[in-house]
């Protein structure tokens, strides 16, 4: 069982930036694979950013060059830098953990970007 908390979301103008956290708790494997989603009401949710045990990361074309993933394994934690907010960015961020038996979900942190 794994529980992710996310944090580090707020209200931001256009151009703005932010650091979301997301610290995973409970049995938690190295070799997982974490990443960021973000969901609008009444949208689907989308992969934001992901990152593997190996550092390998991968972004929508949307945030690209302007959201950067990292992890810190030693303190099981993941990061979105989120910078060049745009009003469009604005939606419940939630942290997602994946290893090679199930997938976890945090509860979301909301990201709102004011024009």
């Amino acid at each position: 069982q794994v529980q992710l908390v996310e944090s580090g979301g707020g209200l931001v103008q256009a151009g703005g930036s932010l650091r979301l956290s997301c610290a995973a708790s409970g049995r938690i494997f190295s070799f997982a694979t974490m990443a960021w989603y973000r969901q609008v009401p009444g949208e689907q949710r989308e992969l934001v950013a992901l990152i593997t045990s190996a550092g390998t990361t991968n972004y929508a074309d949307s945030v690209k060059g302007r959201f950067t993933i990292s992890r810190d394994n030693a303190k099981n934690t993941v990061f979105l830098q989120m910078n060049s907010l745009k009003p469009e960015d604005t939606a419940v961020y939630s942290c997602y953990y994946s290893d090679y038996g199930d997938r976890y979900w945090g509860k979301g942190t909301l990201v709102t970007v004011s024009s």
